[in-house]
């Protein structure tokens, strides 16, 4: 009986713990859900990278 509080006492700390993560389908910052919101980083990302690249090659030709 000695050996099982410390393991009830662990599961009762980490069980609040586990309804702290958000799934994709709920709403973030903005009104889009949190899987929108990282596509929309991933694009902005992509757009990034385009623009450097662009630039480069603009200077590149001059």
């Amino acid at each position: 009986m000695r050996t099982l509080w410390p393991a009830a006492l662990l599961a009762l700390a980490l069980v609040p713990a586990a309804g702290c993560s958000r799934t994709d389908n709920e709403p973030g910052p903005g009104g889009v859900t949190v899987s929108e919101a990282k596509a929309l980083d991933d694009a902005a990302d992509m757009l990034e990278s385009r623009d450097g690249t662009a630039d480069k090659q603009a200077k590149a030709e001059k």
